[in-house]
């Protein structure tokens, strides 16, 4: 099993009022933003990334988002290359670069090419789409945005595997000489898609046997998930692995319980991402996904609430959905011994090759993260690792995806038994 560490790396110099007045973190004035505090951010939290790889984290992962402080790497290729040149194990994972709003794949194809180059071969190119406001952020028609996604991805591809130089002319792409010289060094491309809960998302993954990364979404809906990519790999004659799905579960852990949840309550600073019109555009999500998937993930981690003006109800309302959080076990807080079996549950229900670990967001000290990454890695680590074997967690980097064989009658196995999803 691949365990790796992520987080979104927020800017942490706003109080919650602010936020919360705004309506989320999506249009908040950059007039807030003290480029001497952000310059110092940028530098925590590569530190806490190294960290990670110190005490025994598989991968870092990073994520980029735009026009909004809840996430400060705006190009995560710039960040990626920062930890390639300075750590030394660890896999550097991008979840990912979002494709659409790129506009230049040709360029995001080299940036890639140049960190895995000099990380030694380590990088793990994700792509994603990009979260629907940036259709806004980057003035890109969000009802093209699957399209520019596919048409992106099958030239990066293109670009790492064509020789060169060659002539591109696309639907929305355009170059007259692709001639790359920075291309990544593995032999086989490892891209993995993260998604929450886009049941064509999961379909595109399992057609081209990339491993589908669920971001913090709820165990039964994700279960589905697999369900889905499961029959997808069966029409494309392959059978599903661990090593097809990835997990992000949000986690704090402490010396106490009560440290453990108080310094989870970031996870839920501020309320909601982003506005409720900018959420779900038009056009983004297709119908059935709107209908039956992605709004009750959002209303499920972010559910809205008409009480932006008024500060102290608003504050109750987040501290009672937080509440549910925990209860649900979307945010496990805790000792390592209380972590530990909940962890556990989690892997026991979703079988994924690779499992990533949220740590703690908003205003927790850098003191108090440091802390976690020390018991984590002295402690959970190890549970984790001898628990995946017990289970036989294979990752993307023991078993190449997409290619077990069906059984002998053509019909896969599901990875997960339906009486386990059913407890879940």
């Amino acid at each position: 099993m691949h365990i790796g560490y992520f987080v979104e790396q927020q800017y942490t110099g706003l109080s919650e009022e602010t936020v919360i007045m705004n309506g989320g973190f999506f249009g908040l004035p950059n007039s807030h933003f003290d480029p001497v505090q952000g310059a110092a951010l940028y530098k925590r939290y590569i530190s806490e990334y190294l960290e990670a790889e110190r005490v025994g984290f598989d991968s870092m992962v990073l994520n980029e988002h735009h026009a909004n402080p809840a996430c400060m790497s705006h190009c995560l290729t710039i960040e990626a290359a920062a930890l390639a040149a300075v750590s030394h194990r660890a896999k550097i994972v991008l979840l990912g670069d979002p494709l659409p709003i790129t506009k230049n794949p040709l360029r995001a194809a080299e940036e890639m090419g140049m960190v895995d180059m000099i990380s030694g071969g380590r990088l793990v190119p994700g792509i994603i789409r990009g979260a629907s406001w940036e259709q806004v952020a980057s003035n890109t028609n969000p009802a093209l945005n699957r399209e520019l996604f596919d048409e992106a991805h099958d030239f990066i591809v293109q670009a790492w595997t064509k020789p060169g130089p060659w002539r591109y002319e696309g639907n929305h792409y355009h170059y007259r000489f692709v001639n790359p010289w920075s291309r990544p060094m593995g032999e086989r491309l490892h891209i993995w898609v993260p998604g929450v809960i886009s049941p064509e998302t999961v379909v595109w993954a399992a057609e081209h046997r990339y491993p589908y990364v669920a971001l913090a979404t709820e165990l039964q809906g994700t279960a589905h998930m697999w369900k889905i990519y499961g029959e997808t790999a069966e029409r494309m004659g392959y059978q599903v692995g661990p090593e097809n799905f990835g997990y992000f579960q949000k986690l704090v852990v402490a010396d106490t319980e009560e440290e453990a949840y108080e310094l989870g309550k970031g996870h839920i600073f501020g309320g909601s991402f982003t506005p409720t019109r900018f959420a779900s555009l038009p056009g983004y999500n297709s119908k059935d996904a709107v209908r039956n998937y992605a709004t009750k993930f959002y209303q499920g981690v972010a559910p809205r609430l008409n009480l932006q003006h008024d500060i102290p109800a608003q504050k109750q309302f987040l501290l009672d959905h937080y509440d549910r959080m925990i209860g649900t076990g979307h945010i496990i807080t805790g000792t390592p011994k209380s972590v530990i079996p909940k962890l556990k549950h989690v892997l026991d229900v979703l079988r994924p090759g690779i499992f990533t670990i949220w740590g703690p967001e908003g205003p927790a000290p850098h003191e108090k993260v440091m802390r976690m990454l020390q018991l984590v890695g002295e402690e959970v680590l190890p549970a984790l690792r001898e628990h995946g074997k017990t289970l036989g967690l294979t990752d993307p980097f023991e078993c190449y995806p997409g290619e077990r064989p069906l059984p002998a009658d053509g019909k896969w196995t599901p990875l997960v038994s339906p009486d386990v999803v059913a407890a879940a």
